[in-house]
């Protein structure tokens, strides 16, 4: 409330009439005071706020518009204004209440400023009524309180669907692939093939609805690093060979010189949807992936031969569940792809461009930053050939607490001609390597174990044992930052349920065979 200063009180003049039709068109509450306290004279709007009359406040004390608890230290306040007088707001950070005469309190804001007369000295203060503002700051911390109250929920939904969900369908994928393996009837294997189609769309469907959730979450923090595009296209190229070949399509991808700045888990999954989509709308021709390098950007390019894309739907092919309406396009997919491309790319602050001529093709371009060049090396031939150099064979330490998806993994495993030894803790790995003759070839291990301990335990367990980096592959649906840790280990390699058996077991063989477990 407002404090005073000066010991004499206002004189009637012959603009005293002008001056008060002024201070009652003022949009504010305003009330001058004297030095003692007393108010000297009283507007408008302060009458309609206070619910006093001008009569029933000139003359009294300020304190008589202050809450009871407040009277007796206002008077110390306004004493030292007087000390300092200036033109400043009131309690300063501080929540200011003032008393209506019913008795009722409300919340105010209040500017002070002195004013000196002729022969005194006085304060004008003017009152504004800040109920509403601090009712709206209080729904907007409700709200915001409770955004971050489903934020959390929706983050622990996601850590929860992201394995759990992912766990059945885990164990399907293992089955599926271990039955491929032993049944040798055409019939039976025609429905094996259509079974795993299904898994196939399912867990593509899985991922993308988890993914589009995660984004929307915020529950992704890209992590940059500096690496050679090549090594990237390498990785990829086996994987994008095999889909194009599956549809009679020629795949090529050129060499690439650059390195550059990005999440390269990101990027590949960028690169990955961007292929698989040219793949999914393209009957015949080729798809071609390549890097263009311009004015330090490198532009990663996805063109194709296929149905291209109408200039009306450029824009809209990027949203959820939009699918490409052009005449000889198929229904394959979900329209998730592209949408997770753009979200990605916004979240890495990668450009994307689309050119495209219905009929005859697309082309994909995301543009990243370049570090600089090096001498690409000369690519790897399809990784398929090497399922074929040698038998698999081996233990393969299992190290899994889910007792379907154990048993799923080791029909599989045993199927390829693995030996293998299962566990479900860190402790019940340490029990078993006791009764181990020699170091497993391979250790194949979920990240959530059972006593809350994790893979990168039990791995650990085990290299300490025998005294030597067993390559291990890290199998998880957990998409949560903990899982970091496992991408710290050397020798190690981290897969997302749920994993693709064929490329896994060719993984495996090549980690058996090597000690060292494969880029891809």
């Amino acid at each position: 409330m407002p404090i005073f200063m000066g010991s004499n009180k206002l004189q009637a003049s012959d603009s005293e009439a002008w001056f008060r039709t002024l201070l009652n068109s003022a949009p504010d509450a305003m009330i001058i005071v004297d030095a003692n306290g007393q108010i000297e004279v009283v507007n408008r709007q302060a009458e309609i706020m206070f619910g006093y009359s001008r009569e029933e406040l000139q003359g009294r004390g300020i304190e008589i518009l202050l809450p009871e608890p407040l009277q007796a230290q206002h008077v110390a306040h306004r004493r030292g204004y007087a000390n300092n007088p200036g033109v400043r707001p009131m309690g300063s950070g501080l929540e200011l209440f003032a008393k209506r005469k019913d008795g009722s309190e409300f919340p105010v804001e209040i500017s002070l400023s002195p004013v000196q007369m002729e022969s005194a000295s006085f304060v004008s203060s003017v009152i504004r009524d800040v109920t509403e503002r601090k009712k709206m700051e209080q729904e907007i911390i409700a709200a915001k309180q409770a955004a971050e109250r489903a934020n959390k929920a929706n983050s622990a939904f996601l850590a929860a669907a992201s394995h759990d969900l992912r766990q059945p369908v885990q164990a399907l994928s293992l089955l599926n692939g271990a039955l491929r393996r032993t049944v040798k009837d055409a019939r039976a294997l025609e429905m094996i093939a259509s079974q795993e189609n299904s898994l196939t769309a399912m867990t593509n469907l899985l991922n993308s609805l988890l993914d589009i959730s995660r984004l929307d979450a915020g529950a992704i923090t890209p992590e940059l690093e500096e690496f050679p595009m090549q090594r990237m296209i390498d990785r990829l190229s086996a994987e994008f060979a095999r889909q194009a070949q599956q549809k009679g399509l020629k795949f090529s991808a050129q060499s690439c010189k650059a390195i550059v700045r990005s999440d390269p888990n990101l990027l590949s999954e960028i690169i990955q949807n961007l292929v698989s989509n040219a793949i999914r709308y393209t009957k015949k021709g080729a798809v071609t992936l390549r890097c263009i390098e311009t004015d330090g950007c490198c532009s990663v390019q996805v063109e194709d031969t296929g149905v291209g894309i109408e200039k009306d739907q450029l824009e809209a092919i990027f949203k959820e569940f939009h699918q490409v309406k052009t005449p000889g396009s198929n229904k394959e997919g979900f329209g998730l792809g592209l949408a997770i491309v753009r979200r990605l790319a916004d979240l890495l602050r990668h450009r994307i461009e689309v050119q495209s001529t219905p009929g005859s093709g697309s082309c994909f371009s995301v543009a990243l930053p370049v570090i600089q060049s090096h001498v690409a090396r000369v690519s790897v031939g399809d990784p398929s050939d090497a399922a074929h150099a040698g038998e698999a064979s081996g233990l393969v330490m299992l190290i899994e607490d889910d007792t379907s998806v154990a048993n799923a993994w080791a029909l599989l495993l045993e199927a390829e001609g693995y030996d293998v030894a299962t566990c479900a803790s860190v402790a019940e790995t340490r029990a078993l390597i006791r009764h181990l003759q020699e170091a497993p070839a391979l250790i194949i291990s979920d990240f959530h174990l059972q006593d809350k301990s994790t893979g990168v335990e039990a791995v650990a367990a085990v290299r300490q044992f025998f005294n030597t980096s067993v390559p291990c592959f890290i199998v998880s649906g957990d998409t949560s930052k903990i899982v970091k840790d496992a991408r710290l280990l050397e020798n190690c390699t981290v897969m997302s349920k749920p994993v693709n058996t064929s490329r896994l077991l060719l993984a495996a063989k090549s980690a058996t065979r090597t000690g060292l477990v494969p880029d891809d």
